[in-house]
């Protein structure tokens, strides 16, 4: 069990890293600010594989590491509340994807594909919502200033983070169903209890 957690553990920070790499691919769509974070999708790959919690405290590792590489460089720090917000409470709801693992997994091992691709743009859509609908309220409370003179601040962070959101959503919920396509074993940690389980029954 030990020997376990620290795998998982270990696990979860290299993906945290790998995410924080991905990030520096330039992501950002046309002349606008509406931006592709690559860096959701090794986190919902990783929640779907160890669960909601595991991917979660991925997820704070990844931000954390964003915030201090990236957001304290770029400007996108404005205040404490802002930064602890837009960089831990935004990445923290990453990992919810994890509320679909032991469905996604389940439905694997049935051979269930067309009900295990739904569940994969499932787990895209909440991890992709739950973070952007942070960044929306951001966008509101913190951002609004920054708005084009005469443009509402709640419709310019939705046209903002809205189009972010759904850039990324379509392109996680894309790479998860390839991956499941060409290595549908890359949800199911063979170290996890639950296979020990399925093993011994």
């Amino acid at each position: 069990m030990r020997h376990q957690r620290l795998l998982i553990q270990i696990e979860g920070a290299i993906l945290a890293a790998f995410a924080v790499a991905l990030e520096y691919i330039p992501h950002t769509v046309g002349p606008s600010a509406i931006e592709v974070s690559f860096g959701i999708i090794p986190i919902v790959i990783y929640s779907l594989r160890r669960g909601a919690v595991p991917g979660m405290i991925a997820a704070f590792i990844w931000g954390t590491l964003d915030l201090i590489l990236r957001g304290l460089s770029s400007g996108s720090v404005l205040n404490v509340w802002q930064g602890l917000f837009e960089f831990t409470v935004a990445f923290i709801v990453v990992g919810l994807a994890g509320l679909c693992q032991h469905q996604v997994q389940t439905s694997i091992r049935q051979h269930r594909k067309v009900k295990t691709l739904t569940l994969l743009w499932s787990a895209a859509l909440i991890a992709n919502f739950a973070k952007y609908f942070c960044h929306f309220i951001a966008g509101v409370v913190y951002w609004g200033s920054y708005a084009p003179k005469g443009m509402n601040p709640w419709y310019y962070s939705l046209v903002i983070n809205g189009g972010s959101f759904i850039v990324t959503f379509i392109l996680t919920g894309i790479v998860a169903c390839v991956l499941f396509a060409m290595l549908p074993t890359i949800y199911l940690p063979k170290d996890m209890a639950f296979d020990q389980q399925a093993a011994k029954s």
